[in-house]
């Protein structure tokens, strides 16, 4: 028996059948893959760095968004949901509802073991596709660590890394600071010394 030739998603299904979903989901070039839940550190890291990045951000023109808000690569047309997206300025969408980002100036990912890769590489390199993105930041949470790749002038992504809990991170696309302290506020580290 010939195999069933597998159905390719055009972007407009996948909006459609999203917006009507109660599961996230990622679309990538005709795929759409399920979104498996985080852990509870993966939560309160996101959560505490959300919190930090509001206080600074609150009274400036600046949204700041969970991983509720959908981020579009236009180009390749992956649709996926960051732990967090901030835009300063308009935030342009994809269309009339507000659930499509399309240029934000800094995107946060807290690496989980079952996607760690994938946020590091391909991930990656599709996000450097997107314009206005200034920063990408990747933040360990097995262990308090911070790796920041920042665009250069020549579009080239300078990186830069922190660890230690007494240890922050300039953010100058934003104009704001992380303190590894508040990211990992609540996070015990087995076997580990709290520096």
């Amino acid at each position: 028996m010939a195999a069933q030739p597998r159905h390719v998603w055009t972007e407009a299904e996948y909006l459609e059948f999203e917006r009507s979903n109660d599961r996230k989901h990622e679309y990538f070039a005709g795929n759409v893959y399920a979104m498996t839940g985080a852990s509870q550190d993966h939560n309160r890291v996101a959560g505490s760095t959300f919190a930090s990045l509001y206080a600074q951000l609150r009274n400036r023109p600046c949204d700041l968004f969970s991983d509720n808000m959908r981020v579009k690569v236009q180009g390749d047309g992956l649709y996926t949901y960051p732990d967090l997206s901030i835009v300063c300025g308009k935030p342009q969408l994809e269309d009339t509802k507000f659930d499509t980002l399309l240029n934000p100036a800094l995107i946060i990912e807290v690496l989980s073991p079952s996607t760690e890769n994938y946020d590091r590489g391909e991930k990656f390199r599709l996000y450097r596709q997107i314009d206005s993105l200034q920063e990408y930041l990747l933040i360990a949470q097995d262990t308090p660590r911070i790796e920041r790749y920042l665009r250069q002038p020549n579009h080239e992504w300078l990186l830069t890394e922190v660890s230690g809990l007494a240890a922050t991170l300039e953010l100058p696309s934003i104009q704001c600071t992380l303190a590894l302290a508040d990211v990992y506020e609540k996070v015990t580290f087995e076997d580990m010394e709290r520096t």
